[in-house]
C-alpha cells in the first residue's frame, strides 16, 4: 500500500536547502543567517555587558571603491568599538570562506586599511 503525500508535505520536500547547511536562528527578535552568527551575537552582548565593547551594529554596510570606481558593498556581520583600543572592529562569523568573500575581504582591507576579524 503506497502512502500519498499531502500538498503541504510535497511543498516542504521541495523547499531548497541552504547551500552551506546554515540554519536561520532568531535571538532577541533578530534573525541571523546561521547558528554560528547567532551564537557570536550572544557572546558580543555578554562582552558589551562586561564593558569590553560597545555600540554593536549588525549587518553594517561598507562601500568598496577602488580608484574612485564603486565596485560593490561588503556587509559586515558585526561592527563594534573595542573599549581597550578605542578602535572599531569589523567582524564576520565565517563558516565557509567563499571566493566572493575572500575577494571582498581583500578589497575591504585595501579600501579601509585594516582586516576583517573572522570568527
Amino acid at each position: 500500500m503506497s502512502q500519498r503525500m499531502t500538498i503541504q508535505e510535497l511543498r516542504d520536500s521541495l523547499k531548497k536547502k541552504p547551500k552551506y547547511r546554515n540554519e536561520k536562528t532568531v535571538v532577541n527578535g533578530i534573525t541571523f543567517d546561521s547558528k554560528k552568527e547567532a551564537n557570536r551575537y550572544k557572546d558580543l552582548k555578554l562582552m558589551e555587558k562586561a564593558g569590553k565593547i560597545r555600540v554593536i551594529r549588525i549587518q553594517f554596510p561598507y562601500r568598496l571603491v577602488a580608484n574612485g570606481i564603486y565596485i560593490c558593498d561588503y556587509i559586515a556581520d558585526f561592527v563594534y568599538r573595542d573599549q581597550e583600543t578605542g578602535k572599531d572592529v569589523v567582524e564576520d562569523a565565517k563558516g565557509v570562506r567563499t571566493k566572493e568573500y575572500r575577494l571582498k575581504a581583500k578589497l575591504f582591507e585595501a579600501c579601509y586599511g585594516f582586516k576583517i576579524l573572522e570568527t
